[in-house]
């Protein structure tokens, strides 16, 4: 089977994809962090929803969390499937992902917005490059469930319609996303389990980190900011 492929930021360069399979942790810890994070993504876009400037955002923004909700649920049959408790696995996330909601959350609905689709997509792609570790029948439905990109596309429309409405929210709305990056990075990286060369495990671990900042750069392109 070839090799999935990711288009660079560079027009015609393919890069291939690598994984993060010597790094997956167990099923359950997976799991668990996984349906946590969902689980904080759905509450940042019932924020959002809950303070959109107008009753179509409202709506569409509504969409979104009934995506995010349902990956969440989806995560948490997993959970059931490999025979725990979705409420257990998930608490020795909560304090680390509760902090970096609070981190992220954003000054206003613009900021907020931003934060709600960029990092989800670079958590939802890290994710997927590390759910290949996992045993394989869960593995492949991992992959199923963060499939959709729907959400993407509802939130790029959204968060457009504001810049193009406000042409001066683009600089302030590109440094947030510039900020974003590290500390989402801090949640991925904490999701690893590492082994004791830290030097190798770097090594392999940089490529990865490279590709999925690339991505979170064409998101920010999406929008129209500097990454």
């Amino acid at each position: 089977m070839e090799a999935p492929r990711l288009r660079s930021r560079s027009e015609g360069q393919v890069t291939t994809k690598v994984d993060l399979v010597e790094f997956t942790p167990p099923l359950l810890e997976f799991l668990g962090r996984a349906c946590y994070v969902q689980l904080t993504l759905f509450e940042n876009l019932a924020r959002a929803m809950s303070n959109a400037p107008t009753v179509a955002a409202k709506a569409s923004i509504g969409r979104v969390a009934e995506l995010s909700i349902g990956k969440h649920r989806a995560l948490a049959d997993e959970i059931r499937t490999a025979g725990g408790s979705p409420a257990a696995a998930m608490e020795p996330f909560t304090g680390s992902i509760d902090e970096f909601e609070r981190t992220v959350h954003g000054g206003d609905w613009y900021e907020s917005l931003v934060t709600c689709f960029l990092t989800a997509g670079f958590l939802d792609d890290f994710f997927v490059r590390l759910a290949p570790g996992l045993p394989a029948d869960a593995a492949r439905r991992v992959a199923e469930i963060y499939s959709t990109t729907a959400a993407a596309d509802v939130l790029v429309a959204e968060i457009s319609a504001a810049i193009s409405a406000n042409p001066r929210l683009a600089s302030r709305l590109a440094m947030w996303g510039r900020r974003l990056v590290g500390d989402t990075m801090l949640v991925a990286r904490s999701s690893l389990h590492y082994s004791d060369n830290h030097k190798s495990d770097e090594a392999r671990i940089e490529p990865v980190f490279t590709e999925l900042i690339a991505a979170h750069t064409r998101r920010m392109d999406s929008l129209g900011l500097t990454a």
